[in-house]
């Protein structure tokens, strides 16, 4: 066999996202991301306000036109399936559907868009836990009951594939407790899930693979007992000033949230606990986090909704 026919015989498998840039009069939102998920697996998809998720997430979904790059599912764009609602579940937004109609009637209509029988309308239904509900109109359905309903019409097909924007949005915990569980049962039959969420704690008990994206780059890209180590702590000073201009003169690396309220420093709790006594400044709290974890490295991976680098000039807001 030649080298050609091995090519030729490959088979691709799972969610490819490779290079995808989209720019607004000029000015880029997604810059050039690219990131694989793996059958079986749960990507979690974090980053700031405003640093190119939902921009990502649509152009994986057809939704918006790349500038650059492509998006595949088992080696085919989204456009090139023959049935995409079979192979991909979308949730996006859980306020597309029309506010007139009720829970049943959405349902049966997203069915016979997908040649699905009406009784997959049911059975979606009564999975997402919207059955008592079905007769009620979407425009009267709290933010957590819409996002079951768009849930329920991503299931319709029996896709392979999840993609869900901030899914948990509006759920209480137990609803998030319910969400999180069927997506890791998902995954666990040979699904693939991407979802972008806010809700880290909850996230990470789910996710066994986590893509940072931050003013349109990806910024880090690990696999569950892959998170990178290293010594870093979380503290509230009494004054953020005098201790971020100490760091800044040691040569620390920290990222801070806005208003330099909560510090995070590339460095053992120990040396700020020393540097603390050395300019006289007392604590309001010190959390070593030297272990694994995913804020930390959400912290340090993003200056979207948090300020990293040095202290600049003006007064914290």
């Amino acid at each position: 066999m030649s080298a050609d026919d091995t090519t030729a015989d490959t088979v691709v498998v799972g969610l490819t996202v490779a290079g995808l840039q989209k720019a607004y009069s000029g000015a880029p939102a997604v810059n050039g991301v690219s990131f694989d998920c793996a059958p079986s697996s749960v990507t979690a998809f974090l980053g700031p306000n405003g640093s190119g998720k939902s921009t990502t997430l649509r152009m994986i979904t057809g939704l918006s036109r790349p500038d650059r790059g492509s998006s595949t599912f088992d080696g085919s764009t989204i456009a090139e399936l023959e049935n995409a609602g079979s192979t991909v579940g979308v949730l996006l937004d859980a306020s597309a559907h029309h506010g007139g109609r009720s829970v049943k009637e959405t349902v049966a209509l997203a069915c016979i868009v997908m040649g699905a029988p009406r009784s997959r309308a049911e059975e979606c239904i009564e999975f997402v836990g919207l059955t008592t509900a079905s007769k009620r109109r979407v425009g009267a359905l709290s933010l957590g009951m819409r996002q079951r309903l768009g849930l329920a019409i991503a299931l319709i097909g029996d896709p392979r594939y999840l993609i869900l924007d901030e899914p948990a949005n509006g759920l209480d915990p137990e609803g998030i407790h319910w969400m999180n569980q069927f997506l890791r049962e998902f995954a666990d039959r040979g699904g693939t899930v991407l979802l972008s969420s806010h809700h880290l704690n909850d996230i990470e008990a789910v996710a066994d693979h986590f893509v940072i994206i931050d003013k349109g780059r990806v910024t880090a890209d690990y696999l569950t007992g892959t998170l990178p180590s290293r010594p870093r702590t979380s503290f509230v000073p009494s004054d953020a000033n005098s201790f971020l201009r100490a760091l800044d003169d040691r040569g620390i690396a920290w990222t801070a949230t806005p208003g330099h309220r909560e510090i995070l420093a590339e460095v053992d709790s120990m040396a700020i606990w020393h540097l603390s006594a050395e300019l006289a400044q007392p604590l309001e709290s010190l959390t070593p986090l030297n272990d694994q974890s995913l804020h930390s490295l959400f912290l340090s991976s993003t200056t979207g909704e948090f300020i990293g680098g040095t202290l600049s000039n003006r007064d914290p807001q």
